[in-house]
């Protein structure tokens, strides 16, 4: 084993020329008044990695151009459709209508583990919610699951963008892998 160098691993990325045509992964994303400008953009960057079909950026939820977000999303600002609302409830009930199953990463009476998602939820719409207050409740009220990282410490959550990283990327594998053979389908 040896790690690969810069030029292989650009050679295994798509481009941004021919990610615009891409088969993207059946998920939206709602940030609902995420206020940090890095998780924002490391949210743009794991977006990117997933290769989402779009976010949407509501409410107070910073939005590019900016430097800040930029810093952290290394270029996937270009990569990653996304629009600004100033209030969730407007895409997420325009993707509800479509089809989409809302599911929110919140502690509520009724959420499960995030691996419970199964491939009959797709398409679907993950919202994420802000660093201290979560979702907010208007955003639940249209909510048809929740799910929750379990945590096994004293905190309760993980940072924002770090838990939208695991389960974007448990969505990933529910959508794209097939249990038994867990190569891209």
């Amino acid at each position: 084993m040896r790690k690969l160098t810069h030029d292989e691993v650009a050679q295994r990325r798509q481009h941004l020329t021919t990610v615009v045509t891409a088969t993207r992964l059946p998920v939206s994303v709602v940030l609902d008044n995420v206020r940090s400008l890095y998780n924002v953009g490391s949210i743009f960057r794991t977006s990117d990695g997933a290769l989402i079909e779009k976010l949407h950026l509501c409410g107070f939820t910073p939005y590019p151009p900016r430097r800040e977000i930029e810093k952290t999303a290394l270029g996937a600002t270009q990569s990653v459709p996304w629009e600004y609302h100033p209030d969730a409830r407007d895409p997420l009930l325009k993707l509800k209508r479509s089809g989409a199953r809302i599911c929110v990463l919140e502690l509520t009476t009724e959420s499960v583990p995030y691996y419970e998602v199964k491939k009959e939820d797709f398409p679907l719409c993950l919202v994420i919610g802000n660093e201290l207050t979560g979702i907010s409740r208007g955003s639940i009220d249209l909510a048809d699951l929740a799910i929750e990282i379990p945590m096994f410490g004293i905190k309760h959550s993980l940072n924002v963008a770090v838990a939208y990283g695991i389960a974007l990327f448990e969505l990933v594998k529910t959508y794209r892998c097939d249990n038994s053979n867990p190569q891209r389908s």
